[in-house]
């Protein structure tokens, strides 16, 4: 299961604590990158994991929404969420592809 979450970049460094501190979100992969990649502000968090991870992740950052005064955190869906996971893979599929260069 995917999940893919929009930080505020004045949050970003409390969410992630947190998301990384939780035992059961911690087990699933999570990707920090900066919403720049698509022209957007703030962070990306694509959490990919266990069913029971995801939804822990969407509870947690639900909990964070209701002691801000506004949203900090909102679940992206839809055609953004395939094209920022798409984008994400990409970029991860790059990275190894290098490194490979590198040690090969």
């Amino acid at each position: 299961m995917d999940v893919l979450l929009l930080i505020e970049a004045q949050s970003y460094e409390k969410v992630r604590r947190i998301l990384l501190r939780d035992e059961v979100v911690s087990k699933a992969s999570l990707v920090f990158r900066e919403a720049s990649i698509v022209q957007k502000e703030g962070y990306y968090c694509w959490i990919s994991g266990s069913e029971e991870a995801c939804n822990v992740a969407l509870r947690i950052s639900q909990i964070i929404n209701s002691f801000a005064e506004r949203g900090v955190v909102r679940e992206v869906k839809g055609k953004e969420k395939d094209e920022v996971i798409a984008k994400l893979k990409e970029e991860t599929s790059k990275a190894v592809e290098g490194f490979g260069k590198i040690i090969g």
